[in-house]
């Protein structure tokens, strides 16, 4: 289904499939379509085109820092998974939460994965990417 709820066709399990995938979706359409997401509740696998992959803010939880003392917000860069190159941003402590905004949006933020936050080439903190609501 894309983001409007419209059902464009069906899939083999979630499990199969992982954000930013192309390829393997069985969906003919005039574009490009990718994963964008996954509805547990309504087994759907949401889809849509690459722009729709890119985001500039997400929630980190679990998160466990390397600073004596933490501040409410840190300019820092940001790695949200292994190989990517790492983005700006400021992480923002307000409340028990850990909210990222990114100075440029990234592709296929990924609930589950890794945000690891750093200043120059120290880590200084890092949590588990939030599924959004």
């Amino acid at each position: 289904m894309n983001r409007k709820g419209e059902i464009l066709g069906t899939h083999q399990g979630l499990y199969h499939y992982t954000i930013g995938q192309r390829r393997g979706l069985g969906i003919a359409n005039p574009v490009p379509l990718f994963v964008l997401d996954f509805d547990q509740e309504k087994n759907a696998l949401i889809v849509g085109e690459e722009a729709e992959l890119y985001q500039d803010q997400f929630t980190v939880t679990d998160v466990n820092w390397l600073l004596a003392k933490v501040p409410e917000t840190i300019e820092a860069t940001i790695k949200i998974r292994y190989h990517a190159k790492e983005a700006e941003g400021q992480v923002i402590c307000q409340d028990g939460k850990v909210e990222v905004r990114l100075k440029e949006p990234q592709r296929g933020i990924t609930p589950g994965q890794s945000a690891v936050f750093y200043q120059g080439n120290r880590v200084i903190g890092g949590g588990k990417i939030e599924r959004k609501k």
